[in-house]
């Protein structure tokens, strides 16, 4: 490993060490009192390398002979990955205080798990995917099955776990495939190859396990029969977790795979990803109509999403991966402050997941409804809330690459998704009234409810500024 090498994989070794220095203080230390200053130095350490990674300049460097790609691509990923991680951990941190789950091994799992997104993220050759992948899902599966003495929590993370190595054994399949088939596992090898002449079938055959592999990480049908339990078995900090960094990271590699090494025949993967799409919106807005546990019902809901990121990407364009990536930060930042309602509803100190229960909220809590109402508006599509404009820019990207059926596809699965989510609206605002939920919000979570909800209608404006990086980003991928 030359200097060169080291400087562009600095954020992800610095990020690694902190991890085991606090291991092994958290192992010599005071556990107790060590976990909650573990947590917020955690927060504090993803912001300050989110930050660097945003300001500092360069990219459209490779590492370890193009096995690590930075660029705009890979910088505007971990940018949205830290953060959102971070956003995740602030506002659990309370929870898992009074449920007895406060353990400082949760932040540093937490912490190697965006360390593995990074690089999966920056990943420039098959094996540093793969790497990167297991990085993060070893330490997910454990997460998953953080509440020891809950059956739920350990079915989920069980289930997980042997559903994510299947997912993983069809990845590496494709892979050796691939290999098999070019000579090389770097994808700007496995370009040129393709480039060379016409795509063989062994090729294809890898090309199909590789993206089957990865729809299981994005939870598309019909590899997303892991979501529902996992969501629901999981301790709901977790749960956030899941539905916000490693959804961005996974599709940013799955973008990253796409373009990257087979973008020269976009028309062969173009329509599989369409139909992955296609299915997903369907069926997660469908499914969810008749759930009535709202973890259940954000695990549908995060299927259908997912389909509409899957358009842009299936559109093959630039456009189309800069109408995904700013879907991915709309979809992160409505379910952040999602999340923190869902983290505050207890009855009599005991966690609520039943949406009933939400009957005429807004009587005693008109604030948090009201924020609660522009998020659902906003996950529904319902103009002019910020998510109206990311399904508009994904399925505008689809026409602008002759999809126009399955931009239809994608209206007709937003409407009928928007029944679940005007549901608890009319709940929360004309339901038979009942007794109210504690009125208990630690001041992250309400800080964080806040701002996601006003970021749904001030964003409206220029996406906060960050289309120019998105814009950046999809032109550093699709050359």
């Amino acid at each position: 490993m030359t200097s060169a090498d080291f400087s562009i994989v600095l954020p992800e070794v610095i990020l690694a060490l902190y991890a085991m220095a606090a291991l092994i203080g958290a192992v010599y230390g005071g556990k107790d009192l060590l976990t909650r200053m573990i947590t917020w130095t955690t927060i504090a350490v993803f912001a300050a390398v989110a930050a660097w990674i945003g300001v500092s300049g360069g990219g459209g460097e490779t590492a370890f002979g193009g096995m690590f790609i930075d660029d705009a691509f890979s910088r505007f990923a971990k940018v949205t990955v830290l953060l959102s991680a971070a956003a995740v951990l602030a506002m659990s941190e309370d929870y898992m205080t009074r449920r007895g789950l406060a353990r400082f091994e949760y932040p540093l799992l937490v912490t190697l798990a965006v360390v593995g997104m990074m690089v999966m993220v920056s990943a420039g050759d098959l094996m540093t995917l793969y790497m990167g992948l297991e990085l993060q899902s070893l330490s997910l599966y454990v997460v998953a099955s953080l509440r020891r003495d809950s059956v739920k929590s350990t079915e989920a993370g069980l289930k997980y776990f042997v559903l994510g190595a299947l997912s993983s054994g069809l990845l590496l399949y494709g892979a050796s495939l691939t290999y098999g088939f070019t000579g090389t596992t770097l994808f700007s090898g496995i370009l040129a190859t393709i480039n060379a002449g016409e795509m063989s079938i062994g090729l294809l055959f890898g090309l199909v396990f590789l993206i089957t592999g990865l729809a299981f990480k994005v939870s598309a049908v019909p590899f997303h029969m892991w979501t529902p339990d996992v969501y629901e078995g999981s301790p709901t900090p977790v749960t956030a977790f899941f539905a916000t960094a490693p959804k961005v990271a996974a599709m940013a590699l799955f973008a990253r795979v796409v373009h990257g090494a087979f973008g020269a025949v976009p028309g062969d993967w173009g329509q599989i990803i369409a139909l992955l799409a296609v299915l997903s919106m369907f069926l997660g807005a469908i499914a969810a109509i008749g759930q009535k546990n709202i973890k259940r019902l954000m695990a549908y809901s995060s299927i259908a999403h997912m389909g509409f990121a899957l358009i842009g990407l299936a559109a093959g364009t630039a456009a189309g991966v800069e109408a995904m990536l700013l879907y991915m930060v709309v979809y992160v930042t409505m379910n952040v402050g999602t999340f923190a309602f869902i983290l505050a509803m207890e009855k009599d100190g005991k966690p609520v997941t039943d949406i009933d229960s939400l009957n005429l909220y807004a009587k005693h809590e008109p604030m948090r409804a009201l924020a609660m109402l522009v998020l659902l508006f906003s996950l529904a599509g319902v103009p002019p809330m910020l998510g109206f404009f990311a399904k508009f820019g994904v399925l505008r990207a689809a026409v602008q690459s002759d999809m126009t059926l399955l931009a239809v596809a994608g209206a007709l699965a937003s409407v009928i998704g928007a029944f679940y989510y005007l549901r608890i609206v009319y709940y929360m605002y004309f339901g038979t009234e009942r007794e109210p939920l504690d009125a208990r919000m630690p001041a992250p979570q309400w800080l964080l409810l806040v701002v996601s909800a006003l970021a749904m209608v001030a964003g409206v404006l220029n996406f906060f500024g960050i289309e120019g990086a998105a814009v950046a980003a999809a032109e550093a991928l699709v050359r």
